[in-house]
């Protein structure tokens, strides 16, 4: 196959897994060497630092009010910014870590003195400061921030060391979440997806299979096989598994299920040639945010079993492309009638949760950039849940709001699955033109047969609309976080 972009066969879309900074934990409230802004939280004890006394700093107007920061002449080659604390909390702390991020935008070296804070201020500092810091430079000649070399924690504090793991651990998350989501559809296709979790997936105590084209068409895959009918590109399901070990484990087993849509130009119902259309190498952020959460959860020592199945394609216009009108056949014989090529994503995901529904786990989550719909109905900041067990997308919620990543439960019942009847098959793939991201839910929920489920919907929030803190212009990361937090907290009663 001949490519219209040639890519080097060497690329890496994810900088992130080679490039993070190092995370060191000092013992002792002392100016650590080497670094080049050292930040004191404004209550931290510390009441000077390389000459600076804090207790002048009113006079040029620093009220340590939260996220303030007022940057002070010290030492050769160390800066000292006084940052407004307040009573931090893991939310408010992660925006005053993006506020010392950026009070010295050419700072390799950073260096934090916190003097006794509970190890979710020490993480919510360190995501802060990793997150605001992001950028994705791999096709950059010159990269868009300073690349971090080394973020230091000073504390005497015996629970700062853990959280400042956590922190990096879940910013890392983040920020290969936001690397496979930035990466163009050429420099990241299903195979060189699949390619990428072979290679890394047992760096971080996954096991990982990827199937072909072949596989899914004798597994009667019928969403996926459809809908990559007019793509030159081979689709792939890549399936990890995570088992924590025996001290930690629960007992306890949950499945994940993402969209990994590489590019929707959304088939023969093709979208307008418009921003939104360039902005749809995204469209694979739900798997993106799955993949990247996988990463993390053996070093978090997560208790909860996970099988995470992400369905990878792109979905293009060709002479064998999936037509309207067409019906398809789904892995448990459920028929569906195709009335819009755009509505994509939910074909290619029924089949990997009547995967997950085969194996009986206490619960199902998948996420998705699924529908316009949610978009219209709760904007640019805010993702939709719904699902089938109160008790999951309760904690859903709960997750995102630790998370920084807030979710808003959106209806499902038999009013909205009365939209999706057809006069030929068991199913349509689309509903009213109202109401959008509830119906869409409902033809998931077929597919969960049962078992609890919860289906996020990150069609409005997959993209930074309005850069701020820690949340960078390009691609948000959304959900990666978010599912980890989930994980942590799952207990049988929340399916």
């Amino acid at each position: 196959m001949t490519r219209a972009i040639p890519v080097a066969a060497d690329f890496d879309p994810v900088p992130s897994l080679t490039s993070v900074p190092a995370i060191t934990v000092a013992v002792a409230a002392e100016t650590p060497v080497g670094s080049d802004l050292v930040a004191v939280l404004a209550g931290s004890g510390a009441s000077s630092l390389a000459g600076a006394e804090f207790g002048d700093l009113g006079s040029v107007g620093f009220t340590a009010g939260l996220g303030q920061t007022h940057v002070v002449a010290g030492t050769p080659a160390t800066v000292v910014a006084g940052i407004g604390a307040g009573a931090l909390t893991l939310g408010s702390a992660r925006d005053v870590g993006a506020a010392i991020a950026k009070s010295v935008p050419s700072a390799t070296a950073i260096a934090i003195v916190v003097g006794d804070v509970p190890a979710e201020v020490a993480q919510g500092l360190v995501e802060g400061v990793i997150l605001a810091r992001y950028s994705w430079n791999a096709l950059r000649a010159t990269a868009a921030s300073t690349q971090l070399e080394a973020i230091t924690v000073v504390s005497a504090s015996a629970d700062v060391e853990a959280g400042a793991r956590r922190g990096h651990l879940k910013a890392l998350a983040t920020t290969v979440s936001r690397d496979l989501a930035n990466a163009p559809p050429a420099h990241l296709t299903a195979v060189r997806w699949a390619d990428i979790a072979e290679r890394v997936a047992p760096e971080f105590g996954l096991g990982v299979e990827i199937h072909d084209r072949d596989w899914l068409l004798a597994e009667r895959c019928g969403g996926i096989i459809a809908v990559n009918g007019g793509s030159d590109e081979e689709p792939r399901l890549i399936t990890l598994t995570y088992t924590p070990e025996a001290p930690v484990s629960n007992g306890h087993h949950v499945v994940l299920v993402g969209k990994g849509l590489t590019y929707d130009s959304g088939g023969l119902a093709i979208k307008p040639g418009d921003v939104v259309h360039a902005m749809m190498k995204n469209d694979m952020s739900g798997g993106g945010a799955l993949f990247a959460s996988m990463l993390v959860l053996r070093d978090l020592q997560v208790p909860t079993k996970v099988t995470a199945h992400i369905m990878c394609t792109d979905n293009m216009p060709s002479g064998t492309a999936m037509k309207m009108g067409d019906v398809i056949t789904h892995r448990d014989g459920t028929t569906v009638e195709v009335m819009n090529t755009d509505a994509e994503g939910r074909l290619i995901m029924a089949d990997a949760l009547l995967m997950g529904a085969e194996v009986k786990p206490d619960a199902i989550i998948d996420i998705a950039t699924l529908t316009g719909a949610c978009m219209r109905s709760l904007g640019t900041d805010i993702a939709g849940v719904m699902g089938t067990s109160q008790a999951l997308v309760d904690l859903v919620r709960v997750a995102g709001e630790a998370t920084g990543e807030p979710v808003w439960q959106l209806p499902m019942g038999a009013n909205y699955r009365a939209e999706l009847d057809s006069d030929v098959a068991d199913m349509k793939n689309l509903g009213s033109m109202n109401a959008g991201a509830s119906s869409a839910a409902e033809f998931l929920a077929h597919f969960a047969k049962g078992i609890p489920w919860a289906h996020i919907d990150i069609a409005g929030v997959a993209a930074t609309v309005g850069p701020n803190g820690w949340k960078t212009r390009g691609m948000s990361g959304f959900g990666a976080r978010l599912l980890v937090d989930v994980l942590e907290r799952f207990t049988p009663e929340q399916g």
